[in-house]
């Protein structure tokens, strides 16, 4: 009997079977304007099982990559009459494994949302150190970095809790819009807490909290006629990015062949995004090099990247309820893929605003970026950006405030700063950074 046992053992774990390891989004929406969706699915050579769907929900188009690890599905959901449908492997009959996916509806009047505007006041924050509101989450078994008060630049502890446990604070302040440098999932060995190297771009950093308490920080914001700002970055991800990993496919981030590993770090020159004389190793090296040695460059070139990018975005909107977008190092991304995500996402939410980081010195290089741009225009380029920040005046308002009055100083710097203000498309949607 024990040989007969162990010899079938032994046979069935020969039998391997791919299982879905992940889906992205893990839902979606009933009723938006581009009905077209791309479902990621993720598991061990997943790309060699048979995909189906049940319900009768006709798949538009299966993309298979190098790796075949991810299977891109896609699917109109106008097309799709139940709230629920189920996403099988199989290999032959048996199916291997199988994934719920659901359909939810829209909250009333999603598309229409109202977003910040200049007339509200931003108070931004870095959730790690601001206030503590749980201290059972200061670390996670499941995050590398663990809280280290002593450490300038470690885990502190702050987290959502402690923010919606001060909302009185912050709104007697006389903000009415709240800014949140990055909560996503940043899993990166040390200096995490900025939340700029992102490894999960559908999660919450534990050490911050949840998704659902980041949810419920928009809602009581909402209530209180205030804002949940989004900081989104598009242009980098973190280097233990679960899809850095495992990358679908090479080009999913930029490579230089002269860089070791690949990396070459950017010359941080996107004036070389305008500029009618910049050499093109300049542009290259500027738009494609990584920010960071942990922070690998992404390629919005590729169409999967960018209806990744997109769609995440959307689910943000859709799911916390946000009231805008601040966006992360725009002159970094390749700009044409950036006119099209923003446009996507203002197709969806007309009155959403987004606020590009143009970390830039002159009014003419900032205003280029913002929508309909008659800078932008003179280049045969439209961002479709609604907002940009006003870095000239971030600049000169120290410098201002410290020297001398004279020609070009104190006081006149800032009136020389303002009056450039007829270059922008839009100036009563520019963001005043101070």
């Amino acid at each position: 009997m024990k040989k007969i046992l162990t010899i079938f053992a032994l046979s069935a774990a020969s039998v391997a079977f791919s299982q879905i390891q992940k889906v992205e989004p893990a839902f979606w929406w009933k009723g938006m304007k581009n009905p077209e969706l791309q479902i990621l699915v993720y598991g061990k050579n997943i790309a060699n099982d048979e995909i189906e769907i049940s319900d009768g929900v006709q798949i538009r188009n299966i993309q298979k990559v190098e790796n075949p690890n991810y299977v891109f599905i896609t699917v109109n959901t106008n097309e799709i009459n139940v709230p629920k449908f189920k996403i099988n492997t199989k290999k032959g009959k048996k199916i291997t494994s199988s994934y719920t996916y659901e359909l939810k509806q829209r909250e009333p009047n999603s598309a229409n949302r109202e977003s910040f505007t200049s007339k509200d006041v931003m108070y931004l924050i870095m959730p790690d150190r601001f206030a503590n509101g749980d201290e059972k989450n200061d670390s996670s078994p499941n995050l590398t970095e663990k809280a280290n008060r002593s450490l300038p630049n470690g885990r502190h502890g702050g987290d959502l809790r402690g923010i919606i446990n001060n909302l009185d604070y912050i709104q007697n302040l006389g903000a009415t819009a709240v800014w949140l440098t990055p909560v996503n999932e940043d899993n990166e060995k040390v200096y995490s807490y900025h939340g700029y190297a992102q490894t999960d771009l559908y999660k919450i950093d534990a050490r911050y909290g949840t998704n659902e308490e980041y949810r419920e920080l928009s809602q009581k914001l909402n209530k209180r006629n205030m804002k949940l700002v989004m900081d989104y970055v598009t242009n980098h991800w973190g280097i233990s990015h679960w899809m850095i990993k495992d990358l679908p496919t090479k080009d999913w981030i930029h490579w230089f062949n002269d860089g070791e590993n690949g990396f070459k770090r950017s010359n941080y020159k996107t004036t070389t995004q305008f500029d009618t004389n910049a050499s093109d190793i300049d542009k290259k090296s500027a738009l494609d090099g990584w920010f960071d040695t942990t922070m690998p460059d992404i390629n919005q070139k590729n169409p999967l990247v960018l209806k990744y990018l997109t769609q995440n975005a959307i689910w943000w909107i859709e799911y916390a309820d946000l009231g805008g977008f601040r966006v992360d190092t725009y002159p970094y991304n390749d700009k044409e893929a950036m006119a099209k995500w923003a446009k996507a996402i203002t197709d969806e939410h007309p009155k959403f605003n987004i606020v590009g980081e143009t970390w830039l010195n002159t009014a003419a290089y900032i205003s280029a970026w913002q929508k309909n741009s008659k800078i932008g225009e003179a280049a045969n380029y439209n961002s479709n950006l609604p907002s940009v920040m006003d870095f000239m005046l971030y600049g000169d308002m120290p410098k201002a405030l410290k020297e001398k009055e004279g020609w070009d100083s104190g006081m006149n710097r800032i009136y020389n700063s303002l009056s450039s203000d007829f270059l922008y498309p839009d100036i009563n949607n520019v963001m005043v950074f101070l």
